[in-house]
């Protein structure tokens, strides 16, 4: 390690004794929700921590490298001495306690410096085999995805049928389905990196078309290997993998979000069954989707996690503008779609159920998973963290080129705004950004594979989708007017952004009932 390298560690480990004050003053609190505020900060400045880390094991491996890990760790450190000044008191520190930073941070965070990188986003550093992994889902993104993402981003349509189809042929949906099911993964520490890097190319050509329809058999699948019975997998698995079969998750309902352990949709038992009655909102691609991974309440009387159940809920393909479905028993499920700002093709729904008939054999591991749905799920929603890291990355990946080649070709004041300081130094930053948050959710997925990384799955989610956005705003203030016009992709990327601090666990709900917990466990 390059003595620069060697600084730039030791500044990160000042940062990290900052971060574990933090912890120290919440671990000797009453109560957490008396210090939101300072739990809120700590969980983001751990997660940007772990984000140096494995940024600084990125920076050995050239000049170039080392430029964008130093760039990064100046930023966090900018981020913490903004998220300490004037509340030094309340993280347990000195005022002082980062001044041993201020040179590294005045060099590496110079406008000059980040203005020198605006061109250099720097190499994956991917082996031979998932680089081939990367160029295959990158080509089918440029090729079969972005011709259709703006029309269906415009018109609120539906994701074209040869899409899914397109990726259910490369492999997409079943690259966390075991090779014995039918699936793609071995088993082995490459599973999750593959899922990762297949997500992000995805997310590039359409957050919304792409990586997040890859998205929808992972939750159900973790759930169904957690718990299904060995009929299940035979029976479910093989079809997710092939994109026979697509799914939905239900788990949020009206009054229930992020605090899932408090779900009502009643599951009540019936002759060869059971009954479903209750609302589910948020329910993404519900009505594209065969069948409905839900979670629902089968122990009356219970009001937390362990009298909930999942089921595998087989349904009929329903119309992009909303569905009803009844069956013969005078069950029905009613489907309302919820009209969103951007992350538009796959559709949400609020939907309905009324006495709603699921065979016994769809309940997630029969009589031996019954209570125990809530941890399936969970399984399944640590997974989905990290993809949506890869598909913030894809989303600002795109951002950035946008951003750039507009640069190029916009001549402000006779030159092209590529060429002024401040457009270099937002590009640069961008480049910073991205390739750390990348190399960070490669370190995650490695840990993941090995059965680790739970906390730091939740840590990557936190801090790049909020990083994407950033990242998304900035591309399309480049563009001037024009990114606020619609016939730039750059709008599209920022309104979908906006989504992934909020899907697969709020950023707030996640920082405060997951990070800062888990962190003050350790």
């Amino acid at each position: 390690m390059s003595e620069t390298l060697t600084t730039a560690t030791g500044l990160i480990d000042i940062a990290d004794g900052v971060v574990r004050s933090g912890l120290e003053v919440l671990r000797a609190a009453d109560s957490l929700d008396d210090h939101q505020v300072l739990a809120y900060d700590v969980a983001h400045a751990a997660s940007a921590v772990e984000a140096c880390r494995a940024v600084l094991a990125y920076g050995v491996h050239g000049a170039t490298e080392t430029d964008l890990a130093c760039a990064y760790v100046a930023d966090a450190l900018h981020e913490l001495a903004a998220k300490l000044f004037g509340r030094e008191v309340a993280w347990g520190v000195d005022a002082d306690v980062l001044d041993p930073a201020r040179p590294f941070v005045a060099h590496y965070r110079s406008p000059e410096f980040l203005a020198a990188l605006a061109n250099t986003p720097g190499d994956t550093h991917l082996d031979d085999d998932f680089q081939l992994v990367a160029d295959t889902f990158r080509r089918f993104a440029d090729d079969k995805i972005a011709p259709h993402a703006e029309h269906v981003h415009r018109t609120n349509g539906d994701i074209p049928e040869e899409v899914i189809a397109g990726i259910a042929e490369i492999g997409g949906f079943g690259l966390s389905i075991p090779e014995e099911y039918e699936g793609y993964a071995s088993g082995g520490t490459n599973d999750y990196l593959g899922m990762v890097v297949a997500t992000e190319e995805l997310s590039r050509g359409s957050l919304g078309m792409g990586g997040s329809l890859m998205t929808r058999p992972e939750i159900i699948t973790r759930a169904l290997i957690q718990g299904g019975t060995e009929d299940q997998k035979q029976t479910w698995l093989p079809k997710l993998a092939s994109g026979e079969v697509m799914a939905a998750i239900a788990v949020t309902e009206p009054d229930y979000g992020s605090d899932v352990a408090g779900l009502r949709v009643q599951a009540t038992p019936v002759d060869g069954g059971w009954s479903i009655t209750g609302v589910k909102t948020w329910c993404t691609f519900a009505a594209r989707a065969d069948v409905l991974l839900l979670l629902a309440r089968t122990e009356p009387g219970t009001t937390d996690h362990k009298g909930l159940t999942g089921f595998v809920v087989p349904k009929p393909r329903g119309d992009g503008h909303g569905f009803q479905f009844s069956q013969d028993g005078g069950g029905s499920m009613e489907g309302r779609p919820i009209d969103t700002i951007g992350y538009r093709g796959m559709h949400s729904y609020e939907i309905a159920f009324d006495e709603w008939f699921v065979p016994s054999d769809c309940q997630i591991g029969l009589e031996g998973g019954r209570g125990r749905g809530f941890y399936y799920q969970m399984e399944g929603f640590e997974n989905g963290r990290l993809q949506t890291a890869a598909r913030a990355v894809g989303l600002m990946q795109a951002a950035y080129e946008a951003a750039r080649q507009y640069a190029e070709d916009r001549v402000v004041f006779g030159q092209p705004i590529a060429e002024y300081q401040l457009t270099q130094a937002k590009l640069g930053r961008m480049a910073v950004i991205i390739q750390a948050s990348r190399q960070f959710s490669y370190v995650v997925a490695e840990m993941m594979a090995k059965g680790e990384g739970m906390l730091e799955a939740s840590m990557i989610k936190a801090y790049v989708c909020k990083a994407a956005e950033w990242v998304t705003r900035e591309a399309m203030q480049i563009h001037g007017g024009m990114g606020y016009a619609e016939e730039y992709a750059v709008s599209r990327y920022f309104v979908d952004a906006r989504v992934l601090s909020i899907f697969e666990g709020a950023d707030e709900t996640l920082c405060l009932k997951v990070i800062a917990r888990r962190l003050l466990a350790a």
